[in-house]
């Protein structure tokens, strides 16, 4: 089977002249499933291990590589993600996205409640952010509540702030993949989107069962869009 991947949004519609013009743009999607008592990297569903975070796109999962985001920093800082501790375990996905992309929906999906061999699993919190994010710290664009008693099934986003909600509408500058540009206004950035998933508890010892499936909707925006000098898109008569 073929694959082919490409830069620019991506536009459909039917009519693409006139005041009744109805193209648009596409929804694009991501996702990463975690199984976190899979711990073989590029293992099915693999859900990362101490101080690592995993890739979804790999197909199957693989580390992830977590940058400090810097919309200035030039080659973009790689950032420690904590190790397992006996109050802490963090488990995350990386999803790397156009610059200035804008968020639709984010899906948190638990198959299997988290677990630990030993000690007491206190809380879960899954926190949606452009950086790794703490337990109970502030996410840049979503995320659920503690949750003292997570079930299976889909969870409940919190009420998002007016922060998150402009957040959403274009995606940070957060990865620098060229020094001087690149060849178009957004060629030489990359915006970053992590999953974190915050297990807190007391005297914790390894992760035995947590199944996570998480989705991102979004849409690549272009504001070039439409200008007669650089994509007409019917426009011009």
């Amino acid at each position: 089977m073929a694959r082919a991947t490409f830069e620019g949004p991506i536009l459909a519609g039917d009519s693409r002249f006139g005041p009744l013009r109805n193209v648009g743009y596409t929804d694009l999607v991501q996702e990463a499933d975690m199984d976190l008592s899979v711990t073989t990297n590029g293992a099915v569903n693999y859900g990362g291990a101490s101080g690592k975070f995993v890739n979804g796109n790999g197909i199957p999962n693989v580390n992830a590589t977590v940058y400090t985001p810097s919309s200035s920093v030039y080659p973009s800082v790689v950032q420690t993600i904590p190790a397992d501790s006996a109050t802490n375990i963090y488990r995350g996905a990386v999803m790397y996205l156009p610059y200035g992309s804008a968020i639709n929906d984010v899906f948190i999906d638990i198959g299997v409640v988290p677990a630990v061999a030993a000690g007491t699993l206190t809380s879960t919190q899954i926190l949606v952010s452009n950086n790794y994010t703490a337990a109970a710290g502030t996410a840049a664009y979503a995320g659920t509540a503690v949750l003292t008693s997570p079930a299976v099934g889909r969870q409940s986003i919190s009420t998002f702030t007016a922060t998150q909600l402009a957040n959403q509408a274009a995606t940070t500058a957060d990865i620098l993949v060229s020094p001087t540009g690149g060849t178009g206004p957004n060629a030489s950035k990359m915006s970053q989107l992590v999953f974190t998933i915050a297990l807190v508890g007391t005297s914790m010892t390894t992760v035995t069962a947590g199944l996570f499936y998480f989705t991102l909707r979004y849409t690549q925006l272009d504001g070039s869009i439409g200008t007669l000098t650089t994509y007409p898109y019917g426009n011009l008569e």
